[in-house]
């Protein structure tokens, strides 16, 4: 990285306040885009899907496990594929913190995925992780959210991401849906979000954000081109000694 500059604490203190006065600035919009966010209209889904899970076969209307909002994670996982994409798998690091903080907040989080259950509990053995996890397969789910694209689609250049038109080269993408269910058992959509909208999920990103190098990623042919699964990076220095990977 460049010579940055050094100069004395209170330099660096006024420097620092004026940030922070951009930063509250920054927050306060935030939590207006939040407010807009949830002002949202919502549309009924009126369509049944059954998914195939740890507890048998679910409907999205049984994901709810008795709250009344839920968030999907729609995790790149093609049925052809021997493991869950790596990018996918750096935002799933984060959920079994999270998942019983949102449980007290009347929110369940889950993901799901395309291939079928047996090929997601492998995967997920491997990666030791304990949240939710079902498998899509032989639905329409995952094309009605836009995150699966059939194999016209990709080859028409057409494919729907992002709420517009693209040329995608991956069969899968990532995203977020969000749904609610009322008293009555009506499940309504009321969100979803891709691409850079999926940083609000992702921890590790919000730190690097905030060391000298930020993502570092500038340089690289694609952003994330240097995660990978958490058993496959070099071995590191964790807590002063040396951690191989798995």
């Amino acid at each position: 990285m460049k010579k940055h500059k050094v100069v004395s604490h209170a330099e660096w203190t006024r420097a620092r306040k004026a940030l922070l006065a951009k930063e509250k600035a920054f927050t306060r919009r935030r939590d207006a885009l939040s407010r807009t966010r949830r002002e949202l209209p919502w549309e009924r889904v009126e369509k049944s899907y059954t998914f195939e899970g740890p507890n048998g076969k679910e409907t999205l209307a049984d994901l709810f496990d008795g709250r009344s909002q839920l968030v999907v994670y729609h995790f790149m996982f093609d049925p052809a594929w021997d493991a869950g994409c790596k990018s996918c798998s750096f935002w799933a690091d984060n959920f079994d913190g999270n998942v019983v903080h949102l449980a007290h907040r009347d929110v369940t989080l889950v993901a799901i995925s395309r291939a079928p259950l047996e090929r997601l509990q492998a995967f997920q053995r491997r990666m030791g992780w304990r949240f939710k996890w079902l498998s899509s397969f032989g639905t329409d789910f995952n094309y009605d959210y836009h995150v699966s694209f059939t194999p016209e689609e990709q080859a028409s250049g057409k494919a729907l991401y992002n709420y517009e038109r693209q040329d995608l080269s991956e069969p899968e993408m990532p995203g977020i849906s969000v749904f609610f269910k009322d008293p009555g058992g009506s499940v309504f959509h009321t969100y979803s979000c891709y691409s850079r909208g999926l940083d609000m999920l992702n921890a590790g990103y919000h730190y690097l954000d905030l060391v000298p190098k930020g993502r570092d990623e500038a340089k690289l042919s694609f952003a994330q081109e240097w995660v990978r699964h958490h058993d496959s990076y070099k071995p590191a220095i964790l807590g002063g000694r040396l951690k191989p990977s798995r």
